[in-house]
Parts: structure tokens; sequence; C-alpha cells
């Protein structure tokens, strides 16, 4: 299915890339989904210090900060990779480096001989 809606992009289309309006939808996108996991980044860091706090007891302030920002930022981290790709696949980016790689490589376009 993939191949096949890479094949019927042309190489005389307008880029997808280049709408503005769409651009500013999906990157207004992007920021809302970062808005959302930082508070459950901010959630799980308590989370987890919280249950630190439990299973131990009292932590030093330096521990709970260390934790803290390791669970959060490696959530964030997580959030912001993932969210760059859908934005990468919904923007149009993927299909326009296929649409780049195949003008580099014209034995791509034949049909597969397997």
């Amino acid at each position: 299915m993939f191949r096949w809606d890479c094949k019927t992009m042309l190489h005389d289309e307008p880029d997808p890339l280049d709408d503005p309006t769409y651009a500013r939808f999906a990157w207004g996108r992007f920021r809302r989904l970062l808005k959302w996991m930082a508070a459950v980044a901010a959630l799980a860091a308590g989370v987890a210090v919280a249950l630190l706090w439990h299973l131990v007891g009292p932590l030093p302030i330096h521990m709970a900060i260390a934790t803290a920002l390791g669970v959060g930022l490696s959530v964030l981290m997580a959030a912001v990779l993932m969210g760059l790709i859908f934005l990468s696949s919904g923007t149009g980016h993927d299909a326009a480096v296929d649409r780049f790689a195949r003008k580099d490589r014209p034995e791509a376009d034949s049909p597969d001989t397997e």
C-alpha cells in the first residue's frame, strides 16, 4: 500500500511541505501534544518520588530532585521524539524524502522482480 501511495506522487506536483496553513496546523498539534505530555511527565516524576518516599522512607533532597528530573525528562524526551515522528509523517516529510530518493535511484521506479 505504501509503495502505491509513493508511486502516485508525481515529480511535478507541488511539495506538500510548502503549504503554510497546514504547516501551522501541524506545528500547533505538535505543541498541544507536548503540553499534555509535559503534564504527564510531571505526574510521572511526582509518582516516582512518592513511590520512593513510601518504599525507602524520607529521601535526601538531592535524590528526590535527581529522581524527579530523571523520570520527568526521560518521559518528556520520549514524547518529543515520538511527536516528531508523527509530525514528520503527517506533514509529508516522509513522502517528500522518498520522492527525492526516487529521483536519485531510477531503478527504484521499476516494478518489483520478486
